[in-house]
């Protein structure tokens, strides 16, 4: 037992001898600091910290091999290292109002790593804005709706706040934004969206300078369904109306369009909105005194400008299919009250929905403007890309 004893401490003892301080001296070496220093900037504990522009991660004497930025709520700010791995920078803005936390390493070139930790707070601010959008969340909607930005403020920095809106779709399809005047911004594909298509929009506007001291506050996920397809085609000249479901021609209906003097837009218009009844007042469109009509069933906005495709109960059966006499709209037979669901228009307003395409051809009229409703299919795909 005694002579086990002693064996063990003379292997102890062996440490001491020149062997053992060399594997000493070896240990010791790798022990030393790395030669890699991290910088963040915001320094740490910083206030009032611009959304844009202001954080900046480097190393020197080294690479960059990891960092992480997030909120006191866990949320992780996307951003990538550089090839080189001397920085890193975010992928977008940061939120405003928001405090957060950085913890990023570097290596030497001795595979030595060193860290470093900050916080700060970004500015909050004394202005914002917000975007209305179109459609509602969880919506189904037709193959020709657009989505729809309206901004609370007039924007001056559109290419910011472009870039921190996202529309994507399933099956994926090319969708391209377009803005009408600094307050509107639109989303399409080039041709209109398949049916059955999922849509989702994402909003990341909390923090984004639209114009100089004026930052978002919106941050939000919409998803909405493309239905079924339908389009349907009123000729002017022949006084009808094709619907078209899924392609193959689903009804035909006459119609009567604007009168030679009070002509209808040509072109492609979205519905954009749907009454069982309201009240069209001339004198709201340019018309002065010359109709106001508290009853009109079943009407359809096709534009902003007052164009609407409805029921009309005032005008002769044998009007329908035969003449045009209407201040610019679409009319279909119907009745007073729209009571009749067998009425041309009561068919044709419970088988639309939201988005659904209505295209006039052979009126004497111009084409619709993109902007007057949610019309932009009315540009060529070239032209909305700009």
């Amino acid at each position: 037992m005694l002579l086990f004893v002693t064996a063990c401490a003379g292997g102890g003892a062996g440490d001491g001898d020149g062997k053992g301080k060399k594997d000493g001296a070896g240990k010791a070496g790798d022990n030393q600091a790395s030669q890699a220093v991290v910088s963040i900037a915001p320094k740490d504990e910083a206030k009032n910290i611009a959304t844009s522009g202001a954080l900046k991660i480097g190393a020197d004497k080294g690479r960059l091999t990891s960092v992480k930025v997030e909120d006191t709520k866990g949320n992780e700010v996307e951003g990538k290292i550089t090839g080189d791995g001397k920085s890193w920078e975010p992928a977008h803005h940061l939120g405003a109002a928001t405090k957060y936390k950085v913890h990023a390493i570097a290596k030497d070139s001795e595979g030595r790593e060193s860290a470093k930790d900050t916080t700060f707070t970004t500015l909050v601010p004394q202005n914002t804005f917000v975007s209305y959008f179109t459609p509602e969340d969880g919506s189904t909607v037709g193959v020709g709706m657009p989505v729809s930005l309206r901004f609370s403020r007039g924007i001056t920095a559109p290419e910011a706040v472009e870039r921190a809106v996202k529309v994507t779709a399933e099956p994926s399809v090319p969708v391209e934004g377009h803005w009408f005047g600094n307050d509107r911004l639109d989303f399409r594909p080039e041709k209109y969206w398949a049916a059955g298509t999922k849509v989702t929009l994402k909003l990341n506007l909390d923090g984004v300078e639209g114009r100089p001291g004026v930052y978002g506050k919106q941050t939000k996920t919409v998803r909405f369904t493309v239905g079924r397809s339908q389009v349907s085609v009123v000729d002017a000249e022949a006084h009808t109306m094709t619907v078209k479901r899924d392609g193959k021609v689903f009804k035909t209906i006459p119609i009567t369009a604007g009168a030679p003097s009070t002509t209808t837009y040509n072109g492609q218009m979205v519905i954009s909105e749907k009454y069982r009844v309201t009240r069209m007042n001339g004198a709201t469109v340019g018309f002065g005194g010359e109709y106001d009509i508290k009853d009109v069933p079943h009407a359809m906005r096709l534009s902003t400008s007052g164009t609407f495709i409805h029921g009309n109960y005032w005008a002769g059966a044998g009007t329908f299919g035969s003449a045009n006499v209407s201040h610019g709209c679409v009319g279909l037979r119907d009745v007073r009250g729209g009571w009749d669901k067998e009425a041309p228009a009561a068919w044709f307003f419970n088988n639309s929905i939201l988005g659904d395409v209505v295209v006039v051809k052979n009126s004497h009229d111009k084409q619709i403007q993109p902007d007057n409703g949610l019309n932009g299919w009315n540009m060529s795909w070239a032209e909305w890309k700009k």
